[in-house]
C-alpha cells in the first residue's frame, strides 16, 4: 500500500507535454515518466480516498489500478474524427455495486490547468431513463430527490442533466421542480477549479473530499432509487 503524498509537479508538467506531443511515439519515450509521475501518485489517491470516501458511502469501490478506479489514459478514437492516441487528463472514479452497471459514483479529473471534483450519472440509458421518471412522479421518491438536489444547490452546486423541453408522455408531477427534474436524462453536479495548492500535498483528499460531502446526496439518492 502506498501512501498517499500529493500529485507532483512533475505529473502537471507530463500533462502539458503529452499535450503538446500527443503521439505514440513522444509517449513511448517517456513512459517512466507516465509511470512515475501519472500512474504511481493515481493509484496511491485511490487508496486514500477510497478509504474516505468509505465514511460516507460504505460501499463504495475504489481499485487503484488501470480500469479500475483509474480510466485509461488510452482514447477509443475508433468512431472520432480526433485521432489523437492520449488523453491530456487524468479521470477517477468510484463507485457502488458492478462498475459498469453503477448508476452514479464519485469522480475528479486533473488537467494541466484544472480539477474537476462531482458525483452522479452524466447519462441514463433507455432503462435507467424509464426508471428514473417513474422514481420522479412517486411522490415519496420526488420528495427525496428535492430533499438532495435542494442540499447540493445550498451548497452552491448547480445540478445538472436537464435535457427535454417538455414533460415526458405519460407522467405528471407536482411542482415546478418536480416538473424540472423529470426533463432530465442525466442527473450529476461538479465543480471545475484552478488546480489547488492541496494538489501537490497529502491534503488533496481532504480537498476533495470537502466536495464530496456536499455532494453525496445526490448520489445517495441515485444509488437508492435506481
Amino acid at each position: 500500500m502506498s501512501t498517499f503524498e500529493g500529485f507532483p509537479t512533475k505529473t502537471t508538467t507530463f500533462l502539458r507535454d503529452l499535450a503538446k506531443n500527443n503521439e505514440k511515439p513522444w509517449f513511448d519515450a517517456h513512459r517512466a515518466e507516465y509511470e512515475a509521475h501519472w500512474l504511481e501518485p493515481a493509484k496511491a489517491f485511490v487508496e486514500a480516498a477510497g478509504a474516505a470516501l468509505s465514511k460516507i458511502a460504505p460501499a463504495i469501490e475504489a481499485e487503484p489500478r488501470v480500469n479500475g478506479s483509474i480510466f485509461r489514459i488510452n482514447r477509443d478514437v475508433r468512431f472520432s474524427a480526433d485521432k489523437r492516441p492520449y488523453k491530456d487528463h487524468l479521470d477517477f472514479w468510484f463507485w457502488e455495486g458492478e462498475r459498469k452497471s453503477a448508476v452514479s459514483g464519485f469522480f475528479l479529473r486533473i488537467t494541466p490547468r484544472q480539477v474537476g471534483v462531482g458525483v452522479g450519472a452524466h447519462g441514463f440509458d433507455k432503462d435507467r431513463l424509464a426508471a428514473f421518471r417513474k422514481a420522479v412522479a412517486d411522490p415519496a421518491q420526488r420528495r427525496k430527490l428535492e430533499t438532495a438536489v435542494k442540499k447540493v444547490e445550498k451548497a452552491g452546486y448547480e445540478v445538472e442533466g436537464e435535457h427535454y423541453k417538455k414533460v415526458p408522455a405519460g407522467f405528471a408531477v407536482e411542482g415546478a421542480m418536480g416538473e424540472r427534474l423529470i426533463r432530465h436524462n442525466a442527473l450529476w453536479v461538479g465543480e471545475d477549479v484552478r488546480q489547488p495548492p492541496e494538489l501537490r500535498t497529502p491534503g488533496f483528499v481532504g480537498w476533495a473530499m470537502s466536495h464530496w460531502k456536499k455532494q453525496a446526496p445526490l448520489h445517495r439518492w441515485l444509488v437508492d432509487a435506481l
